[in-house]
């Protein structure tokens, strides 16, 4: 079970579990809904353009789901530019409240014009953060492993910074490690890992790295069973943390005996 001493917060608010999960691609609103349940997460996002669309097969994502256990990441997917983003954010603020979060401006800010590769814009991306924090929104960015780019968000006051690992739904893992590990350095803001994780020993190797939480759908909706999925990703970031706290063993080129070499018969 994840320390209640060791709090992850995020514009004011506070959570113990260090996954946060999605609720794209599921086959069922049972899959989802056990999914979230296994997790043990306590932020959800969910795009605003998927709920404004929603087909009624699927029922209402505001309905499916009990907002007083979980708190509200409405997300910009979908937006190609920054005068869209905003848009919607304003929107997801608007979702927020009618679930019962009167004080949740969260925004999980996602700028995406590239339709191959799902790359988040850096112009665009910095606009709408400027724009949306000044508007009171908590700015949770989608962006590159950027270093610089990373920096800059936080100075003009966005929450967290969120690095792809890879490119979204690809399943291919950590591949921007030598950045991310620049990020967590120079960070004095959260840094969640978002997108690209497929298997449980990446998402330990994204907390094992000193990212402070991860965001993982498509590896756990995708998954052959999605709430065994969602269970075993919870265990690889509560693993993956406690590693990072209890500090690795270095590295050496050279063997070190781990028996005594002294007073040997």
């Amino acid at each position: 079970m994840p320390k209640t001493h060791d709090m992850l917060k995020i514009g004011g608010q506070c959570f113990t579990s260090r996954l946060f999960t999605g609720t794209g691609k599921y086959n069922s609103r049972q899959e989802m809904q056990a999914s979230l349940s296994r997790s043990g997460c306590e932020m959800v996002t969910v795009a605003v353009r998927r709920i404004q669309t929603m087909n009624s097969n699927f029922g209402s994502l505001m309905n499916e789901i009990d907002w007083s256990k979980y708190w509200m990441l409405p997300n910009t997917a979908g937006c190609a530019n920054a005068e869209d983003a905003i848009r919607v954010a304003k929107l997801g603020r608007e979702l927020a409240k009618m679930a019962g979060q009167e004080n949740n401006n969260f925004i999980k800010l996602e700028v995406i014009p590239d339709k191959n590769y799902l790359l988040p814009d850096p112009f665009g991306t910095l606009q709408a953060a400027e724009h949306l924090i000044k508007d009171g929104f908590t700015v949770l960015p989608y962006i590159n492993a950027d270093p610089l780019l990373a920096k800059r968000l936080e100075e003009i006051g966005c929450a967290t910074v969120m690095p792809l690992g890879s490119p979204i739904g690809s399943g291919q893992g950590i591949k921007n490690s030598a950045n991310i590990s620049i990020i967590i350095e120079n960070a004095k803001i959260p840094v969640v890992i978002d997108a690209g994780i497929g298997v449980p020993s990446e998402a330990a190797q994204a907390m094992e790295m000193g990212a402070d939480a991860v965001l993982i759908n498509s590896a756990i909706a995708r998954a052959g069973n999605p709430a065994e999925m969602a269970e075993s990703m919870a265990k690889a970031v509560q693993a993956g943390r406690g590693a990072f706290l209890s500090g690795r063993l270095p590295k050496s080129a050279k063997a070190t005996a781990s028996s005594p070499s002294k007073g040997l018969l």
